[in-house]
């Protein structure tokens, strides 16, 4: 993929993101982690919470299992222990999940990097408590697929709607930031990582 700061030139056909950007000072680079299934698992643990408090919870978990949370270890893990780490019961289960899925399907980056967007988003939801957002992180972040557009985020509607002034709500303001992200492909994701800064 292109350096992140050649693309920015891209968004002149949207000059409310340009501008954005070029004043807000940001410069954003790629974060290509290989390790897939550790991903998901930190993906899962930060849902709904502050990094902050996802990054001490994240560090209890580890401790766990001195510092890398092996499969097989997770599995045998007692759900209390998980608790104990400040996880929700969902939450310890869905690790878990995730733990169980790898033994028995190739989360390796080598293969995942073969596959489209669809196949993984495919590939990755059919782990409870692995929803279409997780794995569109997976995507943007971990892989760093450049066309990710993570319409249901919270943090992007917020952004989209303070960047271009809307009122809209819900399916309607969906519809708008469709209509907005046209012209920022193929480069939807890190158009969305600067929404995120900005």
């Amino acid at each position: 993929m292109k350096a992140y700061q050649e693309i920015i030139p891209h968004y002149q056909s949207d000059l409310i993101l340009y501008n954005a950007i070029l004043s807000s000072g940001l410069r954003i680079t790629p974060s290509i982690e290989t390790d897939i299934y550790q991903s998901l698992l930190r993906s899962i643990v930060s849902q709904q919470l502050s990094g902050k408090v996802a990054d001490v919870i994240w560090k209890r978990f580890l401790d766990l299992f001195d510092l890398y949370p092996e499969p097989e270890k997770l599995l045998n893990n007692d759900l209390i222990e998980l608790r104990n780490a400040g996880l929700s019961f969902n939450k310890a289960r869905y690790l878990q999940n995730v733990a169980e899925f790898s033994l028995q399907n190739d989360l390796s980056f080598e293969k995942l990097i073969l596959l489209s967007d669809l196949e993984i988003i495919d590939l990755l939801t059919q782990i409870k408590g692995v929803g279409k957002w997780t794995a569109q992180m997976i995507l943007m972040f971990p892989l760093d697929r450049p066309d990710v557009f993570p319409i249901d985020d919270l943090g992007i509607q917020q952004g989209i709607k303070r960047l271009y002034q809307l009122d809209e709500e819900k399916t309607e303001l969906k519809k708008k930031m469709i209509e907005i992200s046209e012209c920022w492909r193929p480069y939807r994701s890190l158009a969305s990582k600067y929404i995120w800064k900005i």
